[in-house]
């Protein structure tokens, strides 16, 4: 039988790559990078490492990641329903075509494509609106290092202005007079009578009333404290009620368990 012949363990090729692929000029000039990392005191294990962090966080930086911040931070802001709505709208529906680019790769004339599409279905208002998220958005980005600059402002004043609509309102002395006088004539329900007077007498808005509980009303002081969740600002209002908001107040109170509103339909 023929002595066995030693074979020595097979070597695991370097990091540099194995031979024919790697040259050995090659795997030599990375040698030497090597040597003037150490020697100026880099460790190449750690600026691997450190390369390998900053791509991951690159990775991590879309738009989409960021607009989900700005949400949070919206949400946590304790922003109206409706404003909430409005922004989640933007970000998860009219900007979908940006979510999974880079935050820091998105250009000016990405930006405006998307905004003219929105403006060419006649949505002027909201393509304006939606600029506004976008920079908010951005300069999230900015703040936190993860972009250089916000690309929707190179884009102001290149969307077309807003078609003002007005709103019926009753802006001469004689017509309102006319208004109240035909309130007075009103026979549907004394309720929505009378709560349409309180809104003209207290000047707010028609949810603020629609909500108003008898917990918020103050006889004694004659004030009327709305809560911060139904107010457009966002913070509580206090109004002064006069004797004739007051008188339909009490016209109004039902003091029976389980009857919060003041003017219950």
């Amino acid at each position: 039988m023929a002595p066995e012949v030693y074979a020595p363990p097979q070597r695991t090729p370097d990091t540099h790559g194995s031979y024919p692929q790697v040259t050995l000029r090659e795997a030599r000039a990375e040698r030497d990078k090597i040597r003037e990392q150490l020697t100026a005191g880099n460790d190449p294990a750690v600026q691997k490492r450190l390369d390998q962090i900053e791509a991951e966080t690159q990775s991590r930086t879309t738009f989409h990641l960021v607009a989900e911040e700005y949400l949070q931070i919206a949400y946590d802001r304790e922003l109206a329903d409706a404003t909430m709505r409005k922004k989640i709208w933007h970000v998860k529906t009219l900007a979908a075509p940006l979510h999974h680019r880079p935050v820091n790769e998105i250009t000016s004339a990405e930006v405006l494509h998307l905004l003219k599409k929105v403006e060419a279905s006649g949505r002027r208002e909201t393509a304006k609106k939606l600029r506004g998220t976008l920079s908010a958005i951005f300069r999230l980005a900015v703040v936190t290092l993860r972009a250089d600059n916000d690309p929707t402002y190179a884009i102001k004043g290149a969307l077309l202005p807003v078609k003002v609509t007005n709103r019926a309102a009753i802006t001469d002395e004689k017509a309102f007079g006319q208004f109240l006088s035909d309130l007075d004539k009103y026979t549907g329900a004394c309720v929505i009578k009378d709560a349409l007077l309180f809104q003209i007498l207290t000047m707010t808005r028609p949810g603020e009333v629609r909500g108003a509980k008898q917990s918020e009303i103050d006889l004694a002081q004659k004030t009327w404290s709305i809560p911060s969740d139904r107010t457009k600002m966002r913070r509580d209002h206090v109004v002064p009620l006069s004797d004739q908001a007051l008188a339909l107040v009490k016209q109004n109170w039902i003091d029976i368990d389980g009857v919060e509103l003041v003017f219950p339909v």
